[in-house]
């Protein structure tokens, strides 16, 4: 008995990969829904690219009704072949759903099934190539990752792209890429901003170390205290520093222009201001020593220019020293400069006078002074008959032109023997012409006060800059070093303190001043011999 028959094997589906011929005019013997006979009268256009599983519907073909069947390569019927479409519509519409655009062939004569079968075959393997050599390479830049792993038409399923985190992570890394830019350009600009410093630093140091002995500030180190060891070199813009000398105290100016000339790299110029009968002696002590090559200018002071504004006593012909005066005239003694320093002659400098120069003066404050009540002067105050740290001990408040002014008594004072002047400011507000006006009013009507024990100065300045200054560091006009109470101030903060002020009635070239061996460093023996210490002179004359 013979075997079973095994069913026959159901026919396999259409392969990807068809074309569909379009009739042009029809051959003599031509069939409705045939292919034309091969030969000239049978031309045809064949329209060639990757079909699709999904069958005729995603070919992207228009569907005019129920396809005619086509015949394959061996001649038989295909089933979901690709429908018959007219010739222009088949020309402009796109091919496979893999978004290849479709391939039109040229018209020409009909080929024999076994040639079109052949084609048809070399065809579908260069589209294979093509799409395979597009999928190795990725998607375009402008998708990102989209599309990649999911088929040759980048697209899932469901039709979506699913493109989206692959977009994201792109965008991230090119976050990420900008951001390492910009710190690399921040990176950069640091350095040449570091490297850009330490060549400034490198010019200014050779600029200081040169040693032409031409140059203004150049000194003979022998004679300077504590000097650098460098050679000074004076920088172009001008400080004015003004300090008066008096033919009796002629040493302590000459401490003052040595301690600044030779604590400073700035370009200072003294404006030293005197009598006739002393800028003789003057001028002979600077061109000798280590002050022959600073910038100074001797400048004549007029005691006219006091007359009816001090109160002369008969009994006293010194009462009146005309030079404590001078810094009531900052801008007629040098009226080209817009910013000035004044000091007294009995203080030294310790610091680079620059600093104290660069003072920030608020807007309409003519003046900088140091107040009394500051934490360095108030450990020391002078409490005399008067209470001198305020403006009760200075002016007479008993009298009604005081009261009128409405000045609380127990502001607190200032010292005027070290400051700052903005002469433009005081040109403008006419600071001058105010002070002598209260000098004038003293001499009629006795508003001082009469348990004043300081400079007589001083009341006309708390007058006129009555909570209209501006302040300077303390450690720039260290005082009370002429009283009995500089004593309490310890050797460490003594040397701390970028100025030394010796106010009081103990003066250093004497005999009891506080410190009075700092302040000697920096005195310069008088080359005429009219000038000495009186404390050496005293220490002599015990010895014999």
């Amino acid at each position: 008995m013979s075997a079973p028959r095994r069913p026959p094997r159901p026919p396999r589906p259409a392969p990807a990969r068809s074309h569909v011929c379009l009739r042009g005019r029809r051959g003599p013997g031509a069939a409705p829904g045939r292919p034309a006979p091969a030969g000239p009268a049978g031309g045809r256009h064949c329209v060639l690219g990757r079909g699709s599983p999904s069958g005729p519907a995603s070919s992207g073909l228009p569907q005019p009704g129920p396809p005619d069947s086509l015949p394959q390569a061996t001649g038989g019927p295909t089933a979901g072949a690709s429908p018959r479409v007219p010739m222009a519509t088949a020309a402009r519409t796109p091919g496979a759903a893999g978004g290849r655009a479709s391939r039109l062939l040229a018209p020409g004569p009909a080929r024999p099934p076994e040639e079109l079968s052949a084609a048809a075959r070399g065809e579908g393997q260069r589209s294979e190539g093509g799409e395979a050599g597009r999928r190795a390479a990725g998607p375009p830049f402008w998708l990102g990752s989209r599309g990649r792993g999911r088929g040759p038409s980048g697209l899932a399923a469901g039709g979506r792209a699913p493109g989206l985190p692959g977009a994201l992570r792109w965008r991230g890394r090119s976050r990420e890429r900008a951001v390492n830019i910009i710190i690399l350009v921040l990176a950069v600009t640091l350095f040449l901003l570091i490297l850009h410093h330490n060549f400034l630093g490198l010019s200014d140091l050779l600029k200081r170390e040169v040693s032409d002995a031409n140059l203004v500030g150049f000194q003979p180190l022998a004679f300077v205290p504590n000097a650098p060891e460098s050679f000074i070199y004076r920088s172009e813009e001008e400080i004015p520093v003004v300090v008066a000398a008096s033919e009796d105290r002629l040493g302590g100016t000459i401490a003052v222009l040595n301690s600044i000339y030779h604590n400073t790299r700035s370009n200072v110029v003294f404006y030293i201001v005197t009598l006739n009968d002393t800028a003789d002696h003057l001028r002979s002590w600077l061109n000798s020593g280590s002050l022959k090559n600073i910038k100074y200018k001797i400048v004549d002071f007029d005691p006219q220019l006091l007359e009816g504004k001090v109160k002369v006593d008969p009994k006293q012909v010194d009462s009146v020293k005309p030079l404590t005066f001078a810094r009531f005239y900052l801008p007629n003694l040098i009226p080209n400069a817009e910013k000035a320093i004044y000091m007294d002659d009995d203080v030294i400098v310790q610091g680079d006078i620059l600093a104290l120069y660069n003072t920030p003066l608020k807007p309409g404050h003519a003046a900088a002074f140091s107040e009394d009540c500051d934490s360095t002067s108030a450990k020391v105050i002078v409490h005399g008959a008067g209470n001198q740290y305020n403006y009760i001990g200075f002016l007479d408040y008993k009298k009604k032109r005081i009261r009128n002014l409405a000045m609380k008594a127990s502001t607190c004072s200032f010292n005027p023997g070290v400051f700052v002047a903005n002469l433009t400011e005081w040109k403008q507000q006419n600071i001058t012409y105010q002070l002598e006006k209260w000098m004038k009013l003293n001499v009629e009507e006795d508003l001082y006060s009469r348990t004043l024990a300081g400079s007589i100065t001083t009341p006309p300045l708390l007058i006129v800059f009555y909570k209209q200054h501006s302040n300077i560091d303390p450690m720039w006009n260290v005082r009370h070093l002429g009283s009995s109470a500089g004593k309490r101030y310890s050797p460490q903060f003594v040397k701390a303190a970028k100025l030394l002020h010796w106010n009081g009635h103990f003066k250093p070239w004497g005999r009891t001043a506080s410190y009075a061996d700092i302040w000697e460093k920096w005195y310069i023996p008088d080359p005429t011999g009219k000038f000495s210490l009186i404390r050496r002179h005293g220490e002599i004359a015990n010895a014999e």
